[in-house]
């Protein structure tokens, strides 16, 4: 009998360690089906995405009319965001996020209307982003909340993981592929496509399960919204991960400028490059995530992570050579992921199911706001100091940011979940619905 060689166990053990954990997949039809049109959904939105700032750059030849499409979504996103979360804690969620997927279908089907016009225009642009962000706003809170409702406790840190292997392998391709779309057929083409993606979406989704809302849930009102800030303003610990999201997006989302930042660069061939290295970065952290699964102090990797991301796009302002850039956008992406696995275990672990479409609703505008005024940031920063100096006074400022906002909120760094008394009666009240299901 042949031996093995002597550190083929060892390498065996660490692919166990490091590869997808797989249990939610197997343990949940209906994640299947979510993460399956999420799936779809994502690529087709990445294609619109891209295309979007390339059709305004190409109408205006401004960065600052592709940077106001963030002051656009902003206000809308704000609104909708919070009114989604009372809707997501008060309705079937399912139903919630079925409707409001139609709505951002029909909504991308106005942009490809606009683009075959003859001489397409620039405020219905404007206008479908802003609806756009409202539609986002009403189904992300639901959307969000449903994945603890159909998976087990203890899967939640794997789901995200999964989650996040869709998203960010549709960030590489969805971005890549546009750029050769819009090359050889223009805009059109890459938003006809996203109308497909949203019409089998829609499919899947219609097969899920009913996500009823619980037993005495409140009705959605401006009280109830105000009910659930008031308890994550009471949550220091959920307060530091939404500061410091908000403070990396703000001062370190330059993307409205890849367009300038390759012309800069003499690299316009790399723009489609541009915006798929950080999820190629992101990608490389969720296909190797089987270690988040054993991670507790997620407090304190949220912080390095965000630090990382900062740096890296300082770096990244800072490089000459388009490969070295690339690089950069690439660590950027795989810090930010790793802040994604610490921050939405943090909130599935912790959050009561009866508040956690309205803590969304707040997630939502951290992670969200965040890169709509980070456009802005970057845009009017441009204008002012160059593309480049825009790239890396974001990354510094936000490096600055993060070490100010871990010290102004120390029970971030102390989070533990084996300890965290949040996570302990969110834990109890899975056990007790099982029970009563059983």
């Amino acid at each position: 009998m042949t031996s093995e060689p002597p550190g083929l166990p060892r390498l065996r053990a660490l692919i166990r360690k490091i590869r997808p954990d797989l249990a939610p997949w197997r343990s949940s039809r209906d994640f299947r089906l979510l993460w399956s049109s999420g799936c779809v959904s994502a690529f087709g939105s990445f294609l619109t995405y891209v295309a979007v700032p390339l059709q305004i750059k190409d109408l205006t030849g401004s960065s600052l009319a592709v940077g106001l499409v963030g002051a656009v979504e902003l206000l809308p996103l704000i609104v909708f965001g919070l009114w989604g979360g009372a809707l997501a804690d008060a309705l079937d969620r399912r139903r919630l996020v079925l409707f409001s997927e139609a709505g951002l279908g029909l909504l991308s089907g106005l942009l490809l209307l606009n683009a075959l016009l003859p001489t397409p225009l620039l405020w219905p642009i404007y206008l479908v982003a802003g609806l756009v962000a409202a539609v986002d706003g009403l189904q992300r809170p639901a959307l969000d909340s449903l994945t603890p409702r159909i998976v087990a406790h203890d899967q939640l840190t794997a789901a995200f993981a999964l989650k996040s292997l869709y998203r960010n392998a549709a960030s590489v391709a969805g971005p890549a592929l546009a750029g050769v779309i819009v090359v050889a057929a223009g805009v059109r083409c890459a938003y006809a496509l996203d109308v497909a993606t949203f019409a089998v979406s829609l499919l899947l989704l219609a097969r899920m399960r009913a996500v009823p809302p619980s037993t005495g849930a409140e009705k959605p009102s401006l009280r109830a919204i105000g009910n659930g800030v008031r308890y994550a303003w009471s949550r220091k610990d959920l307060l530091g991960t939404y500061a410091i999201d908000t403070c990396a997006m703000l001062f370190a989302y330059p993307v409205a400028i890849f367009p300038f930042l390759a012309a800069d660069l003499h690299a316009t061939w790399a723009l489609g490059l541009m915006y798929g290295a950080s999820a190629v970065g992101a990608l490389v952290v969720s296909v190797t995530s089987g270690w988040t699964s054993h991670i507790h102090r997620h407090g304190r990797v949220l912080v390095l992570a965000a630090l990382g991301w900062g740096a890296a796009m300082a770096l990244a302002g800072l490089a000459g050579q388009i490969w070295l850039v690339l690089l950069c956008l690439a660590l950027a992406g795989g810090a930010d992921q790793i802040s994604g696995v610490a921050r939405s275990t943090m909130w599935n672990q912790s959050i009561p199911d009866g508040l956690r479409g309205r803590l969304a609703g707040v997630e939502l505008l951290s992670y969200s706001v965040g890169p709509q005024l980070g456009q802005v940031r970057a845009g009017g920063t441009a204008a002012l100091i160059g593309v480049r100096g825009s790239v890396w006074a974001g990354g510094l400022a936000c490096v600055v940011g993060v070490i100010g906002l871990t010290a102004a909120l120390p029970r971030l760094l102390a989070y533990d979940d084996r300890t965290d008394p949040h996570a302990a009666a969110v834990r109890a009240e899975r056990e007790d619905t099982a029970a009563l299901a059983a």
